[in-house]
């Protein structure tokens, strides 16, 4: 019973505290067999037995069992993919083609040797990160596309609802990449739409800027439909991002009743299409995004709340 965790290329990683790192870990820990698998060597075919390239490694954790001390990569072997094996879905966004074609590639490798994806490829492709956020009740007022004629008619619903800044968005990247935030009566404002639309070959976001960011913004990570660990994210001095990777403090929460009972539902819902690994964000009571593509920020949530997200994600399996 292999966990096979396919990343990006561990260069790229902030291996201090990168999740997929921190759970191949707790695999190891817990005598389960896993290996890491990357892009370069992925690929699917239609003969009798599904084989990857995959690699051992050795992984140590800091004295405060919560961030990663040393990380290496052992050498390359192939294991045969059988039913009893998971692939765990671990390829940060962008969501672009390049990362679709992976989403094609996993659910032919979950039906032709009967293994586990987690998340499950095609729940991934039925539900958009920030576009399942717009599904909630209490949810943040979004303009989604490229249309100018909409978004001009957005602006001037923003402007009589009494908001006098808006933030523009893609709507398939992660950690706060690409984020602005306009003057809603900025002269230019449309031509900086269409600009973003241009840079981003497509549909983005458009959302009021809510002053409550400069609260805080809560990060509530799930796994299997329940709640395991929160934090408070909140922006730098001066700053209006919440993520964490630039520059954001943290630290433990506990979820309003009416935020858990909304992060609970959701949770549930997308349980029945396979997404067992979920991050929500939450903004006052509005929530703004589910992360499922590759929910991360477990070394910090378990640093917050004195307990290994990563040992618990193992344990699922």
């Amino acid at each position: 019973m292999a966990h096979i965790l396919f990343i990006d290329p561990i260069e790229k990683l902030n291996i201090k505290k990168d999740s997929s790192l921190m759970a191949a870990i707790s695999f190891q820990k817990q005598n389960k067999e896993v290996y890491l698998l990357f892009e370069e060597d992925f690929y699917v075919n239609n003969l009798k037995e599904t084989k990857l390239r995959v690699y051992d490694f050795e992984g140590k954790m800091k004295e405060d069992g919560y961030y990663i001390d040393q990380f290496s990569l052992k050498k390359a072997k192939e294991v045969k993919v059988s039913r009893n094996d998971t692939i765990h879905m671990r390829i940060d966004p962008p969501y672009d083609m390049r990362y679709h074609r992976y989403l094609w590639m996993l659910d032919f490798i979950s039906i032709a040797s009967g293994c586990n994806v987690v998340n499950n490829p095609v729940g991934i492709m039925k539900r958009n990160d920030k576009i399942e956020a717009f599904k909630q009740k209490k949810s943040v007022d979004s303009f989604v596309g490229a249309s100018r004629q909409g978004f001009e008619q957005y602006v001037e619903e923003l402007k009589e609802q009494g908001y006098d800044e808006i933030i523009l968005k893609p709507l398939d990247l992660y950690s706060g990449i690409g984020v602005e935030k306009f003057s809603i009566s900025d002269e230019k404002l449309i031509q900086k739409f269409t600009n973003k639309v241009e840079e981003y070959h497509g549909a983005i976001i458009a959302q009021p800027f809510l002053k409550a960011v400069y609260d805080g913004e809560y990060r509530a990570v799930y796994f299997d439909g329940n709640e395991v660990g929160s934090i408070m994210k909140r922006p730098k001095d001066g700053e209006f991002l919440t993520n964490i990777a630039q520059g954001a403090a943290y630290e433990k929460v506990e979820l309003p009743p009416g935020v858990k009972e909304s992060c609970d539902q959701t949770a549930r819902e997308l349980l029945k299409d396979g997404i067992r690994i979920i991050a929500f964000d939450v903004l006052g009571e509005a929530i703004t995004e589910v992360n499922i593509t590759c929910p991360g920020l477990f070394v910090e949530v378990s640093y917050a709340n004195k307990k290994n997200l990563a040992d618990l994600y193992a344990s699922l399996f």
